[in-house]
């Protein structure tokens, strides 16, 4: 699962740049100032050049390397509602590395949708945002967020009650 989440990751990045590329060298020339900030009703409040399209791709990658090293860093201790034993420990760097990974898929989504509408409101000039892109944004992190950790302390409580070594390891929690 995870192994196909950073190939889609790896994916949208390549959208990501592949987008901005074609916007700005293709056949279809964006205007001299485009939107590059929306308020919260969707509608432009901040203008700028087209060069800015670079801005997404170069800030996705930065977070998507930013969470993959924090990610990958095995730790000890989690502040977790459940103990954590030598039984469980791999299974919860496990499930967080996941979490992980859906969450970088979600963020390269959201900035995927970002810069098509963008160019899509500067080539059509009706320079509008959907309103509910940030609520549903939100709805779907924390949804990922509290599916994965619901399964992450179901699966951690289990592997933790069938082990016979379950003695919490030293600070834990």
């Amino acid at each position: 699962m995870r192994k196909m989440l950073e190939a889609i990751c790896l994916g949208l990045l390549a959208v990501l740049f592949w987008t901005s590329y074609s916007a700005l060298n293709g056949p279809e020339r964006l205007p001299d100032r485009i939107p590059t900030h929306f308020d919260i009703s969707g509608q432009p409040n901040a203008w700028g050049a087209p060069g800015f399209l670079w801005f997404l791709p170069l800030v996705g990658t930065g977070l998507y390397m930013l969470l993959t090293v924090l990610g990958s860093i095995r730790y000890r201790r989690y502040n977790l509602p459940v103990r954590v034993t030598e039984a469980n420990l791999p299974f919860i760097q496990d499930q967080t590395i996941i979490m992980v990974a859906w969450i970088k898929c979600e963020m390269l989504c959201l900035f995927a949708y970002l810069e098509w509408s963008i160019i899509q409101s500067a080539r059509n000039g009706t320079f509008r945002l959907s309103p509910m892109l940030i609520p549903v944004f939100l709805v779907v992190i924390f949804s990922t967020v509290g599916w994965n950790l619901a399964a992450l302390i179901r699966g951690a409580k289990q592997r933790a009650e069938s082990s016979d070594t379950g003695r919490p390891m030293e600070n834990s929690r």
